[in-house]
């Protein structure tokens, strides 16, 4: 890790991120805790990434880093739900179970609608009766019973087992002493794992292999050593989360419940119920919708086959497990199967008359349908759900996926109108994060509308929203956005000019070139008339002078013709 540290730096904080989340998901988490801790030298003390980071060290088996990484993320926000939830898994992990259990009761209290917290509520209330006893199975006498400061002391010894590290040949001489406790009780608790532990502790007696490394330099001995000090921490975990004796019991327990011609306990059926909604849960946020869909489907198969005196909410558990099923199928991306489970939900549901239940379908037939682009059938199931939604923050969500639909279909104006909806819902929530995607989406229909100023503005209070929160990917986003929306509004002002001053120049020309044509008309008549007048008196004189000319050439002609008449008379 302190070689890719020391690498040099490429990409965004963004992109490092989204590199992460996606190793992380392939089950790659020592590439993906190399990209969070390069997003980290970007922004240091980003929660989200130290989150992030912090899971990945606990997938690795490394729950000291991973509790430091959970508990720098709450340092500036301790409502910070994720850092809570680490926390929890991590101290869960570690063995603490009733300091993971204050904190899942902690973020329970803040996000009362996440079902992680309630899950992780009743496994830490379970490791702990399973490791010291409920009090229906533990009588404390007079004598006094020490066994609660017994397990916190070793609780606490495990902690510092997993934090502090041995030295390299203290650990091989651990490993030689041998196991922690008898091979039959080390064979139960490690189960599959206990071949692989023997067959690693042989290999310590290999000297030659001992000595040799790998290829980047690791020690081969280390790496064994490494092993087995994992699974022996491992298998103290597991003791204190399932003892010897708990096993006992519930495998006497299991083997009671299906006896044919027992009737089950209330209290049986509920246990097993409620451990085997964990489990769906768990693999469903584990990544692993596969296994989610099967657990729920034989469950499904199991409780259809009881009575409803066993089970008095029969049909709402059989809706709730046909949505678990859905939605695990809708991350395995069957969405056919998916819609036709969500509808299966949403039929239970309205035959028993379960609003709540009829609400839940509803959200996620519209996820169905938005996921597989029919966003119009989105429109129809979600707007049918608004009456049933209860608290802002839900009016919110639903809001706005109705808005983003809208914004999918180009139908702008609708979209607005849903934008401003879920912001109002997300204001009285006090919910920032939500305030700021209403304002993005009330933004983006403004700019369909090219309506950019208000665009401009609502991009503008997106933007100190994610400062708020400290979104840098989110505000990275707006900028890009808001520096759209500034161009476009700065040419729709530059046309708007050129169109004004094109008209006022229109104007202009046209009473100037009025006024000239008026003008020129007039002062050409002007002329033409007084080159007529001109011309009618340059005629008369004209004419007066050459009636003049020929009265006087007729007198001449007629002398001359006298002349010649009489020029042969004698004289």
């Amino acid at each position: 890790m302190e070689d890719a540290e020391g690498e040099g730096l490429s990409g965004t904080f963004p992109s490092l991120m989204a590199e992460g989340a996606l190793l992380s998901r392939r089950g790659e988490h020592g590439k993906a805790l190399a990209s969070f801790t390069n997003a980290l030298q970007l922004q240091a003390g980003d929660k989200h990434c130290l989150v992030a980071r912090s899971m990945c060290y606990l997938k690795l088996g490394d729950t000291e880093n991973s509790l430091r990484d959970a508990e720098a993320s709450l340092q500036n926000d301790k409502t910070f739900s994720k850092g809570l939830y680490q926390k929890a898994e991590t101290l869960y992990t570690m063995g603490d179970f009733e300091f993971a259990l204050v904190y899942y009761h902690r973020g329970h209290k803040l996000r009362p609608e996440l079902q992680k917290f309630r899950l992780g509520i009743q496994k830490a209330q379970e490791a702990i009766d399973n490791s010291v006893g409920s009090p229906s199975s533990v009588k404390l006498e007079n004598k006094g019973d020490l066994c609660f400061l017994s397990r916190q002391a070793e609780s606490k010894k495990v902690k510092q087992k997993l934090q502090v590290k041995a030295p390299k040949k203290d650990q091989k001489q651990q490993s030689k002493v041998g196991p922690i406790r008898n091979e039959k009780t080390e064979r139960q608790l490690l189960g599959e794992l206990y071949a692989d532990k023997a067959y690693l502790e042989k290999l310590l007696k290999d000297e030659d292999l001992m000595k040799s490394s790998t290829k980047h330099g690791m020690r081969v001995e280390d790496l064994i050593l490494g092993g087995i000090n994992y699974l022996d921490t491992r298998t103290e975990f597991w003791q204190q989360q399932k003892p010897i004796y708990a096993r006992v019991r519930d495998r006497k327990l299991m083997q009671q419940r299906w006896l044919p011609e027992r009737k089950r306990k209330p209290s049986e059926v509920a246990r097993y119920i409620l451990k085997s909604m964990e489990e769906i849960d768990m693999l469903l946020t584990s990544s692993c919708p596969e296994g989610s869909c099967k657990k729920a489907e034989h469950v499904l198969k199991t409780i259809q086959g009881w009575s409803e005196d066993e089970i008095p909410n029969k049909n709402e558990l059989i809706g709730n497990l046909y949505s678990c099923i859905g939605n695990a199928q809708i991350e395995m991306g069957q969405m056919g199967r998916a819609l036709q489970s969500h509808k299966m939900d949403l039929e239970i549901a309205r035959e028993n008359d379960l609003p709540d239940a009829v609400s839940r379908a509803l959200d996620n037939i519209g996820r169905v349908y938005a996921r597989i682009g029919k966003f119009q059938q989105a429109i129809d199931t979600w707007e049918e759900k608004i009456p049933l939604a209860k608290t802002s923050l839900e009016k919110t969500w639903l809001f706005h996926e109705i808005g983003r639909c809208y914004l999918e279909l180009d139908e702008a104006t609708e979209a607005q109108d849903y934008g401003e909806k879920s912001l109002q819902s997300a204001e009285e929530e006090g919910d920032v994060e939500w305030q700021l995607n209403a304002s993005v989406l009330v933004a983006q229909a403004q700019v369909k509308l090219q309506d950019f100023q208000s665009a401009v503005m609502n991009f503008e209070k997106a933007l100190e929203k994610a400062k708020l929160i400290h979104n840098d990917a989110a505000q990275q986003a707006i900028i890009i956005a808001l520096d759209d929306a500034n161009k476009d509004f700065i040419e729709e002002l530059r046309a708007e000019q050129r169109t004004e001053r094109l008209e006022s120049f229109r104007d202009y020309d046209y009473d100037d070139e009025y006024k000239e044509e008026e003008e020129a008309k007039a002062q050409n008549e002007r002329e033409e008339n007084k080159q007529k007048e001109t011309e009618k008196e340059e005629n008369e004189r004209n004419g007066r002078g050459e009636k003049e000319e020929e009265k006087e050439e007729t007198e001449g002609e007629k002398g001359e013709d006298y002349a010649e008449l009489h020029q042969d008379l004698p004289e």
